[in-house]
């Protein structure tokens, strides 16, 4: 039961063509849930991959409205971490979680 609550903190992965450049530095981006903090992001992500997080930036993604076929929709927002590897090591996010 415990490790369910190591994978509470991370919804999925963020496969885009920016997270895959930053891959590149050692950087991987996760999204999480709005009640997700910096120090339980560190022990869950070192417990789960075994590797060693040296630092979390964490970035706030507001609500939005946008238009489709002339209709106001609201967007809703979400928190993603952008997670800063030691060197050399790497998370392998096409084998899954």
């Amino acid at each position: 039961m415990k490790k369910l609550h190591l994978y509470d903190k991370i919804i999925n992965p963020l496969v885009t063509e920016k997270s895959t450049n930053l891959s590149e530095q050692n950087k991987i981006i996760f999204k999480v849930p709005k009640s997700a903090n910096k120090k339980n992001l560190k022990n869950n992500i070192e417990k789960i991959f075994k590797v060693n997080v040296i630092k979390i930036n964490i970035i706030n993604k507001q609500n939005r409205t946008k238009l489709t076929r002339g209709k106001k929709v609201k967007v809703s927002g979400f928190k993603k971490a952008i997670i800063t590897l030691k060197k050399g090591q790497s998370i392998d996010l096409t084998t899954g979680i």
